[in-house]
């Protein structure tokens, strides 16, 4: 066991584009009568993409970004305000 705390660094390159990606996904979601946040806890927990819908190509969008990318996005965002 060690007493060091593991240290992540990821891009900040796509926050942007993966802010744009949440809002349309969200907005699909919404569109086919789903609870969004329940859908993308689901897709973030399992990884299992089905949690999103294919409706205006969502799925395809969200899964362009690895969840750990989307979490950091999502942590920035509630943290900073």
């Amino acid at each position: 066991m060690t007493n060091f705390t593991t240290k992540i660094e990821l891009s900040n390159d796509r926050d942007d584009e993966i802010k744009e990606i949440l809002a349309h996904v969200h907005a699909a979601l919404v569109e086919k009568g789903y609870n969004p946040i329940s859908q993308l806890v689901g897709y973030i927990m399992s990884g299992d993409p089905t949690y999103i819908t294919g409706h205006k190509g969502a799925r395809g969008m969200i899964t362009r970004f690895e969840r750990d990318e989307i979490l950091e996005v999502v942590f920035k965002e509630y943290l900073n305000k």
